[in-house]
């Protein structure tokens, strides 16, 4: 935690220091302001900074916000929320009359005024970057008073049953009746104080079990072991008043309520976060008092927020017909909602834990999405500390381009911590070396428990997931490998950390095919010198499948990424290694149809199990095939005329159609997916999306409309930056985007003509392909 304090501090002053760029492009043009109150927590409004995001509404004259954290995960696994708070103001300027919220992007604010009856107030709600305490400022035009509770839906044992286990690690086969321990909740002084703490017997525990490792049990990192999740309301000049209990929307609620002691025209509170394991409470209460009294002053540590928010959003951007702000036009909608979602991803840019693709930190009720979901507001489809690798790929990839690089080692690190654990299920298993990741895998690096199967034969493979959608699909980790290596030729940033995770990922392939082919006959390779990639698995859609287009273009890709480091990254004798495994990694697969050569998404297969279409993997993410590479008809003539291409496309979710649209060059159908992508959402909240395959806000769907829209944009190819390589000429665009060698790239579109064109460093501007010519 000191070094945390430290950095922050370093950071903090390097944000003070730092020069911000102009901004021509007035911000004002896209915050979203309303003018009435919602109905329920699914028209909030979403706000955060460091790793804390807030759903923040007001209804029936109230201001309500959920308290969301990343790493918050109880026994279950389960991403908890940590409360709600409601602020009531007396006399209320909120009962009735004028009303106005607004999310303020440039500040990372959000501004909530009210005037009814001749009294007027404002509440300033934002998130400390560097601290994790959440602050609201209250002013008035005359004396008000203050009551600001703290609501449980956990004061006592919940017993979550079949779909509400969706929400954690047992989905739809718990081992055992699931029980939600409840969370103790006091009153410290002039303080509430409020926690989760974790039983000594969790997921891990019986997932360690379920998968026969108990003998090494005590080897295998466990992040839910002591866990402690949860923080502390105060205020200036407030006092205990006591407890009141009610009922929002179906979930029953204690809450603990602090009040002002005196009239007042300015009153702040905050609330301070805090997750993290402890080998006992007192000393996480340490910890957090210590979080709640950062060092420097008020005044600089707000300074500080808004400055991060400025230099962020100095960054990248992409505006398009700027100036022409048109709340009904879906190009200027897809502009603006670009940035919204940006800003969502941006609320965890310093957490222990990714972003989660279901929801992120800004779930809310869930009976609002599915009228026969009436559980609490802790659910979220597909769990809470369960890792889906094919979603999750589609929130960090964007932030490449965005020049976001400071958001993506937490989903780094996420695989970092998990790379003993994987190594240990290779040698465990199979008595081979290399990291055994597979699909969905929880926190701790085992598979879902759930997709493992508690009803498998007795003498099937302990090391393989019993599941038709998941068997053999152990290749998406190589995709956040790439991103690894992106980083480092993107922004020189220094990967060496990740080189062992990177390498290990690798000879798990190699060593696990070379065993697999042992077990079945006399030869470890085929005529050709390959390894035999059976049985494997194209995505979760094309099963048991012989040489997988999208295994065989990862390790094409990764193991080259690799090599192409600067000197110093790897040693001579993995070089020697990498350069041979090369060799064995067999071609891609192709086929013909109708007569038309084109992309296979494996050898051969013997089922079709979902609607991916995992055969231009090798466009995107790989980036083998398409505008300026060789052979550019082949993908053409998949994307054209491939009849389960066609039969999959979509814009729902993670379908990422639009973005091998916009790598192909199709400018038409680039545009008509990314428009259905990053319209404004049928929710109140424009970027909350979904709930798709997934739930709301659906994160992967944003990612890959974000994904889609710079590569529409512009494409790096080689050495070579392509402008416009799928953008419609109708669309004037402002934009900043970054590419390889800390190479930023910005100019101007108007009326299908480019101005005020600024590359740096100067001689990247070389070059530089306009495709708009």
């Amino acid at each position: 935690m000191i070094e945390k304090r430290i950095i922050g501090i370093l950071v903090l002053i390097i944000v003070l220091l730092s020069p911000i760029g102009a901004q021509e492009f007035n911000w004002k043009d896209y915050n979203v302001s309303w003018t009435t109150q919602s109905k329920n927590s699914s028209e909030s409004m979403p706000v955060g900074g460091g790793d804390i995001g807030l759903n923040v509404w007001v209804e029936h004259g109230e201001l309500l916000l959920y308290l969301g954290k990343t790493g918050a995960f109880d026994e279950n696994n389960t991403l908890l929320k940590l409360g709600r708070i409601r602020l009531h103001l007396y006399p209320n300027p909120f009962a009735e009359g004028k009303f106005q919220q607004e999310l303020q992007l440039d500040k990372g604010h959000i501004v909530l005024k009210g005037e009814s009856k001749g009294v007027k107030a404002e509440v300033l709600v934002w998130v400390d970057v560097f601290n994790p305490n959440v602050h609201l400022e209250v002013s008035a035009n005359q004396k008000i008073k203050v009551e600001a509770a703290y609501e449980s839906w956990r004061f006592q044992d919940l017993f979550p049953k079949k779909k509400e286990n969706n929400a954690n690690s047992w989905k739809w086969a718990p081992p055992r009746p699931v029980v939600t321990h409840k969370d103790q909740i006091g009153v410290e002084a002039d303080k509430i104080v409020f926690y989760h703490q974790n039983q000594d017997s969790t997921a891990f525990d019986i997932v360690v079990d379920q998968q026969g490792l108990s003998t090494i049990k005590d080897s295998l990192y466990n992040p839910l072991k002591s866990r402690i999740s949860g923080g502390l309301l105060k205020g200036e000049n407030f006092e205990y008043v006591g407890q009141r209990a009610g009922t929002y929307m179906n979930t029953p609620y204690q809450s603990w309520i602090l009040k002002s002691k005196a009239a007042k025209t300015n009153h702040a509170l905050q609330v301070t976060l805090h997750v993290g394991q402890h080998a006992d409470l007192q000393h996480w209460k340490a910890v957090l008092e210590d979080l709640a009294t950062p060092k420097p002053t008020f005044v600089s540590l707000k300074r500080a927020t808004e400055l991060w928010w400025k230099a962020f959003w100095d960054r990248s951007h992409i505006i398009i017909h700027p100036g022409s702000k048109d709340l009904n036009n879906e190009a200027w909608q897809v502009g603006r909602n670009y940035q919204l979602f940006r800003f969502m991803l941006a609320c965890n840019a310093y957490g222990d834990y990714p972003t989660k693709f279901n929801g992120g930190l800004f779930t809310y009720d869930p009976v609002t999405i599915d009228s026969t979901f009436t559980f609490t507001p802790d659910f979220r489809n597909w769990g809470g500390g369960t890792h889906t690798a094919q979603n999750q790929r589609l929130v960090y990839w964007p932030l490449l381009k965005s020049g976001d690089f400071d958001l993506m080692p937490a989903q780094f690190k996420f695989y970092q911590r998990l790379l003993s654990n994987a190594e240990w299920r290779s040698k465990f298993y199979w008595g081979h070396t290399g990291a055994s990741f597979t699909e969905q895998i929880e926190n701790f690096g085992l598979p879902n428990p759930a997709e493992y199967n508690w009803k498998r034969p007795k003498d099937f493979d302990k090391g393989l997931e019993y599941n038709a959608w998941l068997e053999y699909e152990w290749d998406t980790v190589l995709e956040f490998c790439m991103m690894m290596l992106e980083t480092e030729r993107y922004n020189k940033s220094d990967i060496r950390a990740y080189i062992p995770l990177i390498e290990s990922c690798l000879r798990f392939f190699d060593e696990h095919y070379q065993y697999r082919a042992r077990q079945r006959g006399s030869k470890v390779l085929d005529d050709a010198g390959h390894l035999v990639l059976y049985p494997g698995s194209s995505a979760e859609t094309y099963k048991m499948a012989y040489n997988s287009a999208t295994t065989i273009a990862a390790l094409q890709q990764v193991t080259k990424g690799l090599l192409a480091l600067p000197k110093g990254y790897i040693n001579a004798e993995m070089c020697r290694y990498l350069q041979g495994f090369l060799t064995r990694i067999p071609p891609l697969p192709q086929r013909e149809l109708g007569g038309k050569k084109m992309l296979a998404p494996a050898q051969l297969w013997a089922r079709v199990n979902n609607t991916e279409s995992p055969q231009l993997y090798p466009v995107y993410p790989w980036g083998i095939y398409g505008i300026g590479k060789p052979d550019m008809g082949i993908a053409l003539n998949t994307y054209t005329d491939d009849p389960d291409v066609l039969k999959f496309k979509s814009h729902v979710g993670w379908k990422q159609h639009n973005i091998f649209a916009a790598r192909l060059g199709l400018t038409d159908e680039a545009k008509q997916l990314t428009v259905l992508k990053l319209k404004n959402s049928e929710r109140r909240f424009p970027t909350f999306w979904g709930p798709g395959f997934d739930w709301v806000p659906d994160h992967n769907w944003g990612g890959s409309g974000m994904i889609g829209l710079q590569e529409m944009l512009l494409q790096v190819v080689d050495d070579k930056i392509y402008l416009f390589p799928a953008w419609p000429k109708e669309w004037d665009v402002d934009f900043k985007l970054h590419a390889p060698g800390q190479t930023t790239v910005e100019g101007r579109l108007k009326d299908g003509k480019l101005l005020d064109l600024k590359v740096f460093p100067k001689e990247r501007e070389a070059t530089i392909i306009n495709l708009l010519k």
